[in-house]
């Protein structure tokens, strides 16, 4: 269980770095979509963003479900490897708009670069140095290759935990989040899924 919980989580990791990592120009480079199931099936998903027409996403033979179980900033610790959409701060530190929590071993995506939760956020995945409680809120040292971030989480923003979950949790009504790949025929595809638990919508 713990193998798989590893191999599931590597692949949302992989996804969730890929954003940030590659670069080409559009519809090249793959598309984050954050939304509602409104049809499911076997290979295929159609997806209702907040804004926008519902977008189809066919799904691999081997695709995995995520589940971001929603947990207390208190649970992260030195040590634990974390990934936060945060926006940049004038005094150099990055505020935090939501923080997903890897499970021990998984080391994906390591770095600071840019994301799309929010005009000008940022996405920084790295390994949890000097916990503080500060005036704003939980004060986190990140540290990845070649640098190191001070982030800080205010209360209330979400803070989750990433585990893997049942394709029967994907189904019309879940909330998801998805990275789409272009297909070289035409359309998108993705081979993992987030969702949150009891209707909450994945954070990232």
């Amino acid at each position: 269980m713990k193998r798989l919980a590893l191999i599931l989580a590597a692949a949302l990791a992989t996804a969730i770095a890929s954003v940030g990592q590659a670069a080409p120009p559009p519809p090249a480079g793959p598309q984050a979509i954050r939304g509602t199931i409104v049809k499911a099936e076997a290979n295929r998903l159609v997806v209702k963003p907040k804004a926008g027409k519902p977008v189809t996403v066919d799904l691999t033979p081997d695709w995995s479900v995520q589940v971001t179980k929603p947990i207390a900033v208190t649970e992260i610790r030195e040590g634990s490897f974390i990934g936060t959409a945060e926006i940049p701060q004038a005094d150099g530190s990055g505020k935090s708009l939501e923080v997903h929590v890897f499970p021990p071993g998984v080391k994906i995506g390591e770095g600071h670069y840019a994301w799309n939760l929010r005009k000008g956020s940022m996405m920084t995945n790295g390994t949890v140095g000097k916990v503080t409680v500060g005036a704003k809120g939980r004060e986190l040292l990140v540290s990845y290759p070649n640098g190191q971030r001070k982030i800080v989480v205010p209360p209330k923003v979400p803070v989750v935990q990433i585990n893997p979950g049942d394709r029967k949790m994907v189904k019309p009504g879940s909330a998801v989040f998805l990275m789409a790949f272009p297909k070289p025929g035409g359309g998108l595809i993705t081979g993992a899924v987030a969702v949150g638990v009891k209707g909450a919508p994945p954070p990232m």
